[in-house]
């Protein structure tokens, strides 16, 4: 059930595409995201499964897809990528920024569906980034990999920690060798905290 609190869907068109939310929670990105979620909060505009809602869309009606903190509840990510393909309009981007496999917090949580890595989107994505390729049988045509990068912080009250941390994101963020060096090696030493992939329909 798709619950349009402001009659949002009915706006949307490939003539004036308009950027969405994933997963908003309570707080959205920015006033001008549709924000989307299974609850029913302030910053919700429609409430429903998001791919239910991807569904509602007009094909190419989406400038700019964003979600936090969302894709690891997700059971089946395909299905909802391949709705994110048919909605953006050309040239049209998708940031998602998801846990890191490394990072321990995000196992205490049950409702993680599954974790993330510097190569997740790259089985599903066309990539130049990086030097490992991976197997294509779940490639979407017409998708992007533009950019990954590794996000390293710790929460309050580790100050210290959390600076560190920066300062190796400054680090390992510089090239994307050196994230692939990273993941390879380093990763069980030093945990990162998530990972942020920005997509591009071509």
């Amino acid at each position: 059930m798709v619950i349009d609190k402001s009659n949002f869907i009915a706006v949307f068109s490939a003539d004036s595409p308009r950027k969405i939310e994933l997963g908003c929670g309570h707080h959205k990105k920015g006033a001008d995201y549709v924000g989307i979620d299974m609850i029913d909060t302030p910053a919700a505009d429609i409430v429903g499964d998001a791919l239910a809602v991807l569904k509602a869309l007009p094909d190419g009606s989406v400038s700019e897809v964003f979600s936090s903190h969302f894709a690891e509840h997700v059971d089946d990510l395909e299905p909802i990528l391949n709705e994110v393909r048919r909605v953006l309009a050309d040239g049209g981007t998708m940031t998602t920024v998801a846990p890191h496999f490394s990072n321990p917090y995000f196992y205490s949580d049950p409702t993680h569906r599954r974790f993330f890595g510097l190569y997740t989107f790259s089985y599903y994505c066309s990539d130049k980034l990086f030097r490992r390729q991976v197997p294509d049988y779940s490639k979407i045509d017409g998708l992007s990999l533009v950019s990954v990068d590794l996000v390293f912080k710790a929460s309050r009250p580790h100050y210290l920690a959390h600076a560190v941390r920066k300062l190796f994101g400054l680090i390992f963020n510089s090239s994307n060798f050196l994230k692939e060096v990273y993941e390879n090696s380093f990763a069980p030493i030093i945990s990162c905290y998530e990972v942020s992939y920005v997509v591009r329909k071509s």
